[in-house]
């Protein structure tokens, strides 16, 4: 949505600043975690009980899992009962022509090429493509990937291979989820960076707040 003459507007609901953060932490545990799970340290000499780093670093891994997919649960149902805001994660208007003319225009400005981008109150229309597509679908991906590959350590018959056991055939075997499930991380590594870049760039250059905004729930604009 447009705004005309509005200095300040309350766009985020607490609910979604909190997930907001809580979610960056779970994401940031999950990459480390995730990285020494693939890269795992050198073993050590004694007993099991007595050198149990990598049982914690899983545990952190399953731990941050959890919290991710619960949270995601948790900010789709937010999406209903809460404000037009809330909902922008969640649908894009890709078949609409001015919607594509805003992206351009976005883009134009993200390349230094327009001086000046567009007046926004909630997500910029290039922001809401990059939200659904590098962070939504990709973090479901992430989900259904992890818990497939968790399934197998609970064994048949637990809630989590019922739910998701289906996942390791249809891209093979398990290795293969492993792969997909290790470069799905990366790809949201770099989502994250151009997220950061992003939201720094608009608070310095653009004409409204950005960082501030999911802190305190307005935004407030610069004209």
């Amino acid at each position: 949505a447009h705004g005309r003459s509005i200095k300040s507007v309350y766009v985020y609901e607490a609910p979604v600043r909190i997930w907001h953060w809580i979610n960056a932490l779970a994401i940031t545990v999950l990459a480390l975690t995730g990285y020494f799970i693939g890269s795992p340290l050198p073993t050590q000499p004694g007993e099991a009980s007595a050198n149990y780093l990598m049982g914690y670093i899983r545990f952190a891994h399953f731990a941050a899992g959890y919290i991710l997919a619960v949270g995601l649960l948790g900010r789709t149902y937010w999406a209903v009962v809460g404000n037009h805001h809330a909902r922008e994660l969640y649908w894009v208007p890709l078949l609409t022509k001015a919607y594509w003319v805003e992206v351009l225009g976005m883009l134009k400005w993200y390349a230094f090429i327009s001086p000046r981008p567009g007046r926004y109150v909630g997500h910029n229309p290039l922001a809401r493509f990059a939200m659904f597509f590098g962070y939504l679908l990709l973090t479901v991906f992430m989900i259904c990937t992890g818990f497939a590959l968790y399934g197998e350590g609970a064994q048949m018959g637990s809630w989590q291979e019922r739910l998701f056991g289906w996942v390791i055939p249809l891209f093979g075997q398990s290795q293969d989820v492993h792969t997909w499930h290790h470069l799905g991380m990366w790809a949201l590594i770099v989502f994250i960076i151009v997220h950061v870049y992003a939201a720094i760039r608009e608070d310095i250059m653009g004409r409204s707040s950005i960082v501030s905004t999911m802190i305190s729930g307005h935004r407030t604009f610069k004209d």
